[in-house]
């Protein structure tokens, strides 16, 4: 068996990156060892700049999410919010749906014919459109803070009391204790959704590309040096690929770095207690609650309200109907059938390996399992642009080609949401004694046979919330996927990017809404099968 795992990471997870890692240093024309292309990147123009607003929307973008998810967290954590339950799920629910949806409804509220704009437009007032960097930050920020929120309030419930009062009995008014004391406490949790903030917004290829308007990222300008260089060496491509995925590495590294310098721990004894509010504080804490969860939530109930709109080609007529679904039953229903079919696929195997590895890293403590178990991490920092090129660099050649087909977008579903799976099942077998598994062993079962009859079912609950988490992921994959369709193999999040690009907004809403349903019937799955239903989402 970890013969089996070593073989799937290395073919499926390795050798893409590999392959996209030596492609870089090739020249384009000879197929010489050259570093020309890197020194291109950070010499010419076109590369420094995108490289530049990279930074800037993946910075701002986190700095946003921090500045409304901590504070969010602290007055769920600490006071009494009515509604705490409402808020935890309306953030969850904005987390699970793809940010490229949430781009796309702000170009109907904010683009340059959208509702608000037309209203402020009837009041005399023209509002900046949402295109540019401020639209890509606004999206960023809004999809992006329930990482650093869920993780804040984690750790804010488990911070020793005694340090508050401390602080307060030497004459610290409450500001200073939070930003002196608490902050301090909670800044891993903290920087971690930060850093996963600032990973998946370097990354996030549909949100700038819808948005964009001429303001390149990385992730655009390698898409669209791929798409130039179809039928040659995509080494352009994969040289800014490897730029965004060496960016989020040093990103974690700083973090790591950062925490390794001083002690975080306490006691789990005098946990706070929750406090009640009074007058305009009270008012006040519930208002920015509730101000921050709708505001992010506002985007797809502006999707679902469009879909139930009647419309003549691209245009809204403002009659209510369902023409819409219509056209996708007859447009679409190849990218409906593709997602689910694909998705599906990739989570039961998914659901296998992830027992497997699980079980490895668990119970057989070694340099191997160390070193499958680092792995896992790695699908979390190659954006899904650099696997798909890695995808296509390693299985297209002379005697065989995979891309295009269905096979090659089930084998990156599976490995880029391959470490959900394995989070969640490992997170539960940790809390089995593995003296249960001798027992059946001493007993006269095979490993084999105590690891399915015995293991397995006290693991199921964790297996069945890693496979909805995977599938939650797969169904919404939007960036390796645009690289690797073709006419055959279409699936709905490229449908939607492609019919938002052709202005077709009814028939995006309508497959979006199919996307945003799928993705909340599985979250309410998980709550149901979920110890911790926040913890599992991040």
């Amino acid at each position: 068996m970890t013969l089996l795992v070593i073989a799937v990471l290395f073919v499926l997870l390795i050798l893409p990156i590999a392959s996209v890692f030596f492609v870089s240093f090739l020249d384009e024309d000879t197929g010489a060892f050259t570093l020309a292309n890197y020194v291109e990147v950070f010499t010419r123009n076109y590369y420094v700049k995108g490289l530049r607003n990279t930074l800037t929307v993946g910075l701002l973008g986190t700095l946003g999410a921090c500045l409304i998810g901590v504070p969010l967290a602290f007055f769920t954590a600490r006071f009494r919010i009515r509604g705490k339950a409402l808020i935890s799920t309306l953030a969850i629910l904005v987390l699970v749906a793809p940010p490229f949806i949430g781009a796309y409804a702000w170009i109907m509220m904010l683009g340059a014919n959208g509702f608000i704009t037309n209203f402020f437009k009837g009041l005399g007032l023209n509002l900046p459109t949402i295109y540019g960097a401020h639209g890509i930050i606004l999206v960023f920020t809004l999809k992006f803070f329930p990482f650093v929120f869920l993780m804040t309030k984690t750790a804010l419930g488990s911070v020793n009391k005694s340090f508050e009062d401390a602080a307060e009995n030497l004459g610290c008014n409450a500001l200073q204790r939070f930003f002196h004391v608490t902050l301090p406490l909670v800044f891993p949790a903290v920087s971690t959704g930060a850093i996963i903030c600032f990973v998946l917004s370097i990354a996030d290829f549909g949100t700038p590309a819808i948005l964009g308007r001429g303001f390149r990222t990385l992730s655009t300008i390698a898409y669209s040096a791929y798409t130039s260089e179809l039928g040659g060496k995509p080494t352009m491509a994969v040289t800014v690929s490897l730029v965004m995925m060496a960016i989020s590495i040093l990103a974690l590294f700083i973090q790591r770095r950062f925490l390794s310098k001083r002690r975080y721990a306490s006691a789990l004894t005098n946990r706070p207690v929750i406090q009640q509010l009074k007058g305009w504080r009270n008012w006040g804490a519930h208002a920015f609650c509730y101000a921050v969860v709708i505001t992010a939530m506002f985007p797809t109930l502006v999707v679902v309200y469009t879909s139930i709109l009647e419309t003549n080609g691209p245009v809204f007529t403002g009659e209510y109907g369902l023409s819409s679904y219509r056209r996708v039953l007859l447009d679409a229903p190849e990218a409906i059938f593709n997602s689910f079919r694909f998705s599906l696929i990739a989570v039961a195997v998914i659901a296998v390996f992830s027992g497997l590895i699980s079980y490895l890293i668990v119970r057989r403590e070694n340099a191997v399992s160390g070193t499958i178990d680092v792995l896992m991490m790695v699908p979390y920092l190659v954006p899904g642009v650099v696997m798909a090129i890695g995808f296509v660099t390693t299985f297209r050649s002379g005697w065989y080609d995979l891309t295009g087909t269905g096979l090659i977008i089930v084998m990156i579903l599976f490995i880029r949401r391959l470490p959900y799976g394995v989070r969640s099942t490992t997170t539960n077998l940790r809390q089995i004694k593995p003296s249960l598994e001798e027992a059946a062993v001493n007993l006269g079962a095979s490993p084999l046979r105590a690891f399915v009859s015995v293991t397995v079912p006290l693991i199921l609950p964790g297996l069945i919330v890693g496979s909805l988490m995977s599938f939650i992921t797969a169904i919404n994959e939007l960036s390796s996927t645009l690289i690797l369709y073709n006419s055959k193999t279409v699936t709905m999040p490229v449908k939607i990017y492609i019919s938002v690009l052709d202005g077709e907004f009814g028939l995006a809403a309508a497959l979006s809404t199919i996307l945003l349903v799928c993705s909340g019937l599985c979250v309410y799955a998980v709550f149901l099968l979920a110890d911790d239903r926040e913890s599992s989402f991040v």
